[in-house]
């Protein structure tokens, strides 16, 4: 039986190929590929490997990183390859990612898989363009600009200080700790420090399934991972309908993010109030934004201080010095603190160049482009690549070397782009560099740790971070330690 059911998956792959070459065959033959190209412009050079599996399985059987590089010093800036069904464009240079993302940004729309859409909800801000997106990037951008960060450190500062302590004298895998700790911040910053424990753990619970289910293939048969995800996702859009019912019976939608979604209008004032189902998209949306990317940040900051013992020594002078501003930590970090951590913030950026972990961004084409002499068709995926723009010694000498002191200079235009760039680029950032520094700070001063096992593989789920979530004992200051290996 089993081997039936894997003849017919085979027939089925061989029979999808066969239909995906056709069509593109088709289209070849009716845009005039083989007669001087479309319109006369060529393709990118690269190669497209097999029908409609592509190059897909080159770029999994092997570090994503070595698969993009090999290619650009094979065919240049801008190359084509076939990935994950769809035909696509690389682009590798800084000029190129403004071009995408900044300049003729109405030209390509940003495209996710559609089993993803569904996963987050239709509605989130970053599966649209337009006057849709524009509102709630508005709405999202003023919850969490400097005004809104101001109020929220010390309850950043108190959610950090709860992850240390609970990691206190054991070995944790530090992405999975700092995955807690960034959904908690989420939680803060959607919803103020008031929600009830219920809604909390409901919440928790109902995400973790949810992001089980995330990177799944999408069936949708009882008990599969997407399956468990799709329901899951169902009972969050409950609890966030639950919650927001409350306040409104209280007459407190409340000044914090899910507040501002529940009052927005239109800017002209005639537009109605977002339904219910847009506001549950959205929320969910950012807790997906704010957690995995900054977990992995977060990790990867832990592990290049650990390796980097003169770096981590001035790093601890410097919030020492920060620590006795706070009277030894009896008063609470502010904003004006985290404004003082100039080091520190050197250090985040040149992580966030390193470890680049969103390594490449999806558009699709609108329309045929014409870039560099090259045809862009539309349909087409477009992808900039971030971590090899962040990697090439063009723009920082001595890529594959850690350190901070390259970004006492800002970086030339258009070569840095840990969170985006346009309309499209990430409004959490700030949030997130402002949980990395509090973080830090606590961490250095309260804390030793070292890690346990393989410091140097990566693992990628999907983004990269050290194999095992890079486990690590931590302890207090002046504590002695018991190095005993964990029991199995």
């Amino acid at each position: 039986m089993a081997f039936f059911f894997f003849f017919v998956l085979v027939c089925i792959l061989i029979l999808l190929a066969i239909a995906s070459y056709v069509r593109f065959a088709r289209r070849r033959k009716e845009k005039g590929q083989g007669h001087g190209g479309y319109g006369g412009l060529k393709l990118p050079p690269g190669s497209m490997g097999w029908p409609y599996l592509g190059e897909t399985l080159q770029l999994y059987s092997q570090d994503p990183n070595i698969f993009f590089t090999s290619k650009q010093k094979r065919y240049g800036e801008i190359f084509k390859t076939h990935l994950l069904g769809c035909p696509c464009v690389m682009l590798a240079s800084p000029e190129a990612a403004r071009f995408v993302l900044v300049t003729q940004a109405h030209l390509f729309k940003p495209t996710y898989p559609r089993s993803k859409e569904r996963m987050i909800g239709p509605s989130a801000l970053f599966f649209h363009q337009g006057d849709y997106h524009l509102r709630l990037r508005k709405l999202v951008q003023g919850a969490l600009g400097p005004d809104a960060l101001r109020a929220l450190v010390p309850e950043v500062e108190a959610t950090v200080r709860s992850t240390l302590a609970a990691w206190d004298g054991r070995v944790m895998s530090t992405f999975h700790a700092m995955k807690r700790l960034s959904f908690d911040v989420g939680i803060v910053t959607i919803f103020g420090g008031g929600l009830p424990p219920r809604w909390k753990a409901e919440l928790r619970k109902n995400y973790s399934i949810v992001e089980k289910g995330y990177n799944s293939f999408p069936n949708s048969l009882p008990g599969t991972l997407y399956y468990k995800a799709m329901q899951a996702r169902r009972r969050l859009h409950g609890v966030l309908s639950d919650i927001m019912r409350e306040r409104r019976e209280r007459g407190e939608p409340g000044s914090d993010l899910l507040g501002c979604l529940m009052q927005s209008r239109a800017d002209d004032g005639v537009a109605p109030l977002l339904t219910d189902e847009q506001i549950a998209d959205n929320i969910i949306g950012v807790l997906f934004a704010a957690q995995d990317t900054t977990a992995s940040v977060l990790t990867w900051i832990v592990k290049y201080l650990h390796d980097q013992p003169k770096l981590l020594e001035a790093v601890r002078q410097e919030q020492a010095a920060v620590r006795e501003a706070t009277d030894g930590g009896r008063r609470p970090l502010t904003w004006a603190h985290t404004r003082s951590m100039a080091l520190t913030h050197r250090v985040i950026l040149e992580s966030l160049r390193m470890a680049s972990i969103i390594s490449f961004t999806f558009r699709e084409a609108v329309a045929d482009v014409e870039y560099k002499g090259f045809l862009i068709p539309k349909g087409w995926k477009v992808m900039p690549l971030f971590r090899n723009i962040h990697h090439n010694p063009d723009y920082f000498q001595d890529p594959h070397k850690f350190d901070p002191s390259r970004f006492q200079v800002a970086p030339r235009p258009n070569t840095f782009l840990p969170f985006g760039n346009g309309v499209h680029a990430c409004p959490g950032n700030e949030l997130a560099k402002l949980e990395m520094l509090v973080l830090i700070h606590h961490l250095v001063t309260g804390y030793r740790w070292e890690i346990v096992g393989s410091r140097d593989e990566v693992e990628y789920s999907p983004f990269p971070v050290p194999k095992h979530g890079l486990p690590v004992r931590l302890w207090r200051e002046n504590r002695t330690v018991d190095r005993t290996p964990p029991c199995e």
